[in-house]
């Protein structure tokens, strides 16, 4: 039995693809999975959470894992690499996990290793799972070999306490391996701070989903596209409110969407989700109600 928000183009790897100023942006997924919509969306009563993200029968609600390629004209930059390959038999089962990505790659025309910069916006395991392969042999390798990584430090210290809280969110495989070679490069930035990663791509501190979660935002021509990561993960969490019981902080989480529509909705930035696979991008308006709403 398909879940009940699967649609006809759900299969599809080539989730969008947009212009900004010079920049050429494709989303990519790693395939849709499933996470109960409980979960997904906090103390928010599931009568009003379901009008947007229909459940099935184990109360699981459809996400996309999408990876955004950003290329410049100088440089092809990586946001996010999905679930991977790395999971075990049973999280794999749980959630549905495609292990798409590197199809994806390939019916877009993208060689990994034409990629030069990756970047994690943090680094629970849905989020950085093909920052390496785990090949036929048991190695596991960089899948992006000519590309420099980027991430908060913080979310590798984090991971590495393994919390009863979040433990099973982080699967060290993603990142040492990076790290240890010293492919990956560990940033240290704080809430509201920016750091140009190349000209017109820059990290933003926006911590509450994860203590050093960052947005990556793109300029171009006078424009900006956000990726903004789990702050607003689909299209049906722009409420204030929405946020998820993922998150370490929602308190945190509320304050900080604040700060991002005071600046996203007037000046008409580009939003990239990075689980809505439906509505990957859009722009985000003050709707009739006065709360915000999607515009594609």
């Amino acid at each position: 039995m398909s879940h009940p928000a699967e649609r006809a183009d759900t299969a599809e790897p080539i989730r969008a693809r947009a212009t900004l100023g010079e920049f050429e942006l494709t989303v990519l997924s790693d395939g849709h999975y499933y996470l109960d919509g409980g979960a997904m969306f906090g103390v928010v009563p599931k009568p009003m959470w379901e009008k947007r993200a229909p459940a099935d029968e184990q109360n699981r609600i459809l996400l996309g894992t999408n990876t955004v390629v950003v290329r410049t004209g100088k440089h092809t930059v990586v946001i996010e690499t999905g679930l991977g390959n790395k999971l075990g038999d049973k999280m794999r089962a749980i959630f549905g996990a495609k292990e798409q990505l590197p199809r994806a790659f390939a019916a877009a025309g993208i060689n990994p290793e034409e990629v030069d910069i990756v970047i994690n916006s943090h680094l629970h395991f849905d989020h950085c799972g093909w920052n390496t392969t785990l090949t036929s042999e048991g190695k596991v390798v960089p899948t992006f070999p000519n590309a420099r990584y980027f991430a908060h430090r913080g979310e590798v210290d984090h991971g590495h306490l393994q919390l009863e809280r979040d433990a099973v969110s982080y699967i060290s495989a993603n990142y040492d391996p990076l790290v240890e070679s010293g492919q990956m490069e560990l940033l240290e930035i704080r809430a509201g701070e920016v750091k140009q990663i190349v000209p017109g791509v820059s990290v933003e501190g926006y911590p509450g989903h994860t203590s050093q979660m960052m947005a990556i935002n793109l300029d171009s021509g006078g424009q900006r596209a956000c990726y903004i990561s789990d702050l607003i993960p689909t299209s049906a969490h722009l409420d204030i409110t929405w946020v998820m019981g993922y998150d370490l902080d929602p308190l945190r989480c509320i304050e900080e969407r604040k700060r991002f529509y005071a600046r996203a909705i007037p000046e008409k930035w580009l939003v990239l989700f990075t689980h809505d696979h439906h509505k990957p991008m859009g722009h985000v308006v003050i709707g009739e109600k006065g709360k915000p709403v999607l515009v594609q």
